[in-house]
């Protein structure tokens, strides 16, 4: 800036001119001496400029530096790590023996679901139940007019008595005539005579014996009792009515079995041929079905808490629907299910797997090629694995390919293991992993999963 000030000074100003015309012999070389001075020493800062390597304009314009913004006391900044400083949580496989399953949707089922009817004629005199109680098998229900039943059986009785009194008498003359036949005082033909007595008496016993029994039997039909033990629904029909007459079967009430209890679903052909083929195509007999166990749940159930077997495959496939009737059986103490609900049935499509992978199932991700795993290899490095997969067991999903038992699977931190880059492994058991999903959500740092 003292240069160009120097330069500016050799221009004479206008309002001087005539005093310069007075004094500028005297002052012009002082002044051109100094000018060239300050030449020279520009030639010489520009030339040790450009031997550093400095641009000439940065000796002539100088931009402004503006100091950083200071933080206000007391905030934090946060650091700067490197994704490989911090450990990355990682599991072994799990091996463990799995079956492969087959979840259906059915239904419950009554095992037994009987229409309770009068078998004989009369008023109906009692009800001995509430409507909708549980009964046990013998529980008297409904009472219908005994009286002419009881009446019928007491005449019974009476015949009996008669055909009794009848053979006793015809074998005392048989006894008397064969005697006096032997004497000849008495004809064989009265001897003929007794011995059909004796036998005419004999069926008139049986048969009054028989209709001792059928009145019994007509008796106790004035009794309706509960055929097993279950749930009696609303009676149909009220005391007074006159019931069991005509060829009528008009219904008193409905009585229905909870406990055991059938589901019932269908297996479409193509999981019917998955299931043959797993099983080698060998086919099952009827007690090796009554061994298959069969797992339920209901509709707004996790797992399956209730187990049965199977009980009955159908022989054939319907042909309306292309499916194949399977039914379990399966107790119901508490009467959890009913007929008629909605069930989910999971059903082992072939044999105990015993060497299964299993890893926690939030460790799985997916895009476009399908699902896959973040694996390290031996130098610690992520890589991207693309799995098959099997079922879920609990938190655990069963791997059937693309995965081997000492592969190191990334379960926690996935933000830090980017393929391809290397990473601080940290193992921990699947336990924990599974644990520190169910404590908390999203990926957690690998002092909350130990």
């Amino acid at each position: 800036m003292k240069i160009f000030a120097a330069i500016r000074a050799l221009r004479p100003s206008r309002s001087g001119a005539g005093a310069a015309g007075s004094h500028g012999p005297k002052k012009a070389p002082i002044v051109l001496g100094a000018a060239l001075a300050a030449l020279a020493a520009l030639g010489g800062y520009g030339a040790a400029q450009l031997r550093g390597g400095w641009p000439l304009a940065t000796a002539t314009a100088a931009e402004p530096r503006i100091p950083p913004a200071r933080s206000p006391p007391g905030s934090l900044v946060p650091a700067q790590a490197s994704p490989q400083s911090a450990p990355v949580p990682v599991v072994l496989p799990r091996l463990q023996s799995v079956t492969n399953y087959v979840v259906i949707t059915g239904n419950a089922a009554a095992v037994n679901a009987v229409k309770l009817v009068a078998r004989v004629e009369g008023y109906l005199e009692d009800l001995h139940y509430q409507d909708g109680a549980f009964v046990k098998k013998g529980d008297l229900l409904f009472t219908v007019q005994q009286d002419p039943y009881r009446e019928q059986l007491q005449q019974a009785h009476a015949q009996v008595l008669t055909a009794q009194a009848a053979l006793i008498y015809a074998k005392t003359e048989v006894a008397r005539y064969t005697a006096l036949v032997k004497q000849d005082a008495a004809t064989q033909t009265e001897v003929d005579h007794w011995n059909y007595e004796r036998a005419s008496a004999e069926a008139s016993l049986l048969s009054a014996r028989a209709q001792v029994a059928i009145d019994e039997v007509n008796l106790g039909y004035t009794e309706i009792r509960a055929p097993f033990d279950g749930i009696v629904g609303k009676h149909l029909i009220d005391p007074g009515n006159v019931v069991g007459g005509g060829g009528q079967q008009a219904a008193l009430a409905e009585i229905t079995q909870l406990n055991p209890i059938y589901v019932v679903a269908n297996l479409s052909e193509q999981q019917i041929l998955q299931i043959r083929q797993n099983l080698s195509q060998h086919r099952l007999t009827l007690a090796d079905l009554h061994k298959v166990p069969v797992d339920v749940a209901l509709s707004n159930q996790t797992g399956f808490p209730y187990r049965g077997t199977i009980q009955y495959v159908a022989p054939a496939l319907d042909p309306q629907t292309g499916t194949l009737l399977v039914r379990g059986i399966l107790t119901n103490p508490d009467r959890t299910l009913l007929p008629g609900f909605f069930v989910r049935m999971r059903l082992p499509m072939g044999p105990v797997n015993r060497n299964a992978l299993l890893v926690p199932d939030r460790a799985l991700q997916a895009d476009q090629g399908g699902r896959y795993l973040l694996v390290l290899d031996n130098h610690d490095v992520v890589e991207q694995r693309y799995v098959q997969l099997g079922e879920l067991v609990g938190a655990l999903r069963v791997i059937t390919g693309g995965l081997k038992p000492e592969d190191r699977v990334v379960v926690g931190e996935m933000w830090r293991a980017t393929p391809g880059t290397k990473v601080t492994p940290q193992p921990i058991s699947i336990d924990a992993a599974i644990g520190a999903a169910t404590g908390t959500s999203g990926a957690s740092a690998p002092s909350t999963q130990q």
